[in-house]
């Protein structure tokens, strides 16, 4: 796969749309990234997922995952090696970083309740 298709599958989803992040294409629902072209040079896709699928999809497919360096990588975000990955696992990939983000995106952040208590008790 290419970052091309990368991004077709990436904007196939309802409501993606492409932005910029640090001079490098990225790919929100809502406002909110799910992935990156940001290592595209390398060859890479990146997606934005919890530790725990992390685990699955490097366990599932060494040769095409493999987490980011540092910190984000423990935090789920996660490489994706476009050369390795047919279309079929890409868009698996793609489809459950957009679902997770779209799912996080519908529930109330601790922040937005917080505030709603302290202006509720003013």
């Amino acid at each position: 796969m290419t970052a091309s298709d990368f991004r077709r599958i990436a904007l196939s989803f309802p409501g993606t749309e492409e932005s910029s992040h640090m001079g490098a294409a990225d790919f929100r629902v809502g406002g909110r990234i799910f992935a990156t072209l940001a290592m595209v040079k390398l060859g890479y896709g990146n997606l934005f997922l919890t530790p725990e699928i992390q685990a699955g999809f490097l366990a599932d497919a060494p040769e095409i995952f493999l987490p980011i360096h540092g910190g984000w990588g423990r935090m789920g975000m996660t490489h994706i090696r476009l050369r390795e990955a047919g279309e079929d696992i890409l868009t698996g990939a793609l489809q459950t970083a957009y679902k997770l983000r779209a799912e996080k995106n519908a529930k109330p952040s601790a922040k937005k309740s917080a505030k709603k208590k302290s202006a509720t008790r003013a």
